[in-house]
């Protein structure tokens, strides 16, 4: 009770595949490949436009010392 065996997930990928279709799940695991590649890109560009914001964060400070 505790795990699912090879036959329980079989059944349920027949079931998402009759749901679904053949043709939409890979189309829907190309969206979500999309989502986080665009996920990851935004949380790099934000990355370094936080660090170029420290730098001039800390130029600012020196100037004033």
């Amino acid at each position: 009770m505790g795990s699912f065996s090879l036959s329980h997930w079989l059944v349920v990928l027949a079931v998402v595949l009759i749901l679904f279709g053949a043709g939409r799940v890979p189309k829907a695991m190309g969206d979500l490949a999309r989502g986080i590649r665009a996920f990851r890109t935004g949380m790099r560009d934000e990355g370094a436009a936080d660090a170029e914001t420290g730098e001039l964060v800390e130029a600012a400070d020196r100037k004033r010392v």
